[in-house]
């Protein structure tokens, strides 16, 4: 089956308002940039969203919260996002905090049909407890605040249940990918993205490069088709456009430290 859509654009054209979204990405590797910024043209509000966190540097999904068109963020990062923390403290943004390893299994899990499970992260805090400010009331008062979850041991240690996340949709950025949907990412890139692309039951893919049926070895794929439904081939400026999030720069070598 050809996945292949022509546009971005037509790559979310039924993506509703008020749908809930599972994007991959961290910080700014691996983010589907392109297909984010076709939901800002269309104009679609009132998303719930489920990443790592909630974009950086006016790119990614920073473009969808700095205009108001995310309702709910479930993640486990907020960074140097000054507009994420302004929402959320002013109560006008939703956010459930989750310890990284469970987002990224209960992302996992929805996809492999697994509607729950048993992990230590988070026992004895108010992440199994309850009470993790969920919305502020603009005032500095928690309106909204997460609710207790069950608790039970295994063999002498305490382990707290998670529940698999599903998705209306995905959003997903691969290096490379084919006509059948099969994916290929690279290095750091890989990070959230085949777990985000599980969890949607509408995965759209947009890939630096497509290549024919047959021409990726199976033993590189990353993500089978199964799991993917659209994809969109970027053009070269696309692809090419990598911003970086923390640039280090060496000082460079004077003639005593070469010289040791």
């Amino acid at each position: 089956m050809d996945k292949v859509v022509a546009t971005a654009l037509e790559a979310v054209a039924d993506v509703p308002d008020g749908a809930s979204l599972a994007v991959g990405g961290f910080g700014l590797s691996g983010v589907p940039g392109v297909l984010v910024q076709a939901l800002y043209e269309r104009g679609v509000t009132g998303i719930s969203v489920v990443s790592n966190n909630c974009g950086a540097m006016e790119s990614g999904l920073a473009v969808l919260l700095a205009a108001g068109r995310i309702a709910r963020v479930t993640g486990s990062y907020i960074g140097a996002n000054k507009e994420f923390a302004r929402q959320y403290l002013s109560g006008e943004l939703e956010v459930e905090m989750i310890p990284q390893g469970t987002l990224a299994e209960r992302l996992r899990a929805g996809g492999a049909g697994i509607p729950a499970f048993y992990t230590p992260a988070g026992v004895g805090t108010q992440v199994a407890e309850g009470g993790l400010p969920w919305r502020y009331d603009g005032e500095g008062g928690v309106a909204l605040a997460s609710p207790p979850k069950e608790v039970r041991e295994f063999d002498g240690t305490e382990y707290v249940l998670e529940h698999g996340i599903r998705t209306d949709y995905a959003l997903v950025r691969a290096a490379k990918g084919d006509r059948h949907g099969n994916l290929v990412f690279n290095r750091s890139a890989r990070n959230f993205n085949p777990l985000a692309a599980m969890a949607g039951r509408i995965t759209i893919a947009e890939v630096e490069e497509l290549v024919e049926p047959g021409e990726l070895d199976p033993d590189a794929v990353h993500l089978p088709g199964i799991f993917v439904q659209r994809v969109v081939a970027l053009t070269p400026e696309q692809a090419a456009d990598k911003r970086i999030e923390q640039r280090t720069v060496s000082a460079p070598a004077t003639k005593e430290r070469v010289n040791g």
